[in-house]
């Protein structure tokens, strides 16, 4: 397996989880897609032997991309023709959902202790 097939593979590995971040970002599949994409255009370019990891190197370079897609969203002033539908949300084998961020989920099934004295009645208001 030569260094290109063994990248390529590495790639795959984390592309599922970069897409979700992009997604995260972006709120569009099509440019989730995109930045993944170059991502990987950017990997293929550098010099793999040199990064250490090779998950987070990914990662920041998803987000710098996303981030850059967001800044000339708002210097093009891109508008969409007619009626903006959102993409569908898809989600995964394990069932959670790619674009739901991870607070989300967190507030989804809040933790309350079993009783509250006075005070933290008074604190929240109740």
């Amino acid at each position: 397996m030569n260094e290109n097939d063994w990248l390529a593979e590495r790639f795959e590995e984390n592309r599922t989880r970069l897409r979700a971040v992009a997604y995260r970002i972006l709120g569009s599949l099509s440019e989730a897609d995109d930045a993944v994409q170059e991502s990987w255009l950017r990997l293929s370019r550098s010099e793999a032997s040199d990064i250490e990891n090779l998950g987070g190197w990914l990662t920041t370079v998803v987000a710098r991309v996303c981030l850059n897609m967001l800044r000339s969203r708002a210097t093009l002033r891109e508008e969409p023709l007619g009626m903006h539908v959102p993409d569908p949300i898809l989600t995964r084998v394990d069932g959670a959902d790619p674009g739901q961020r991870r607070e989300d989920r967190r507030h989804r099934h809040p933790r309350q202790p079993p009783r509250l004295k006075q005070l933290d009645l008074a604190v929240l208001g109740d």
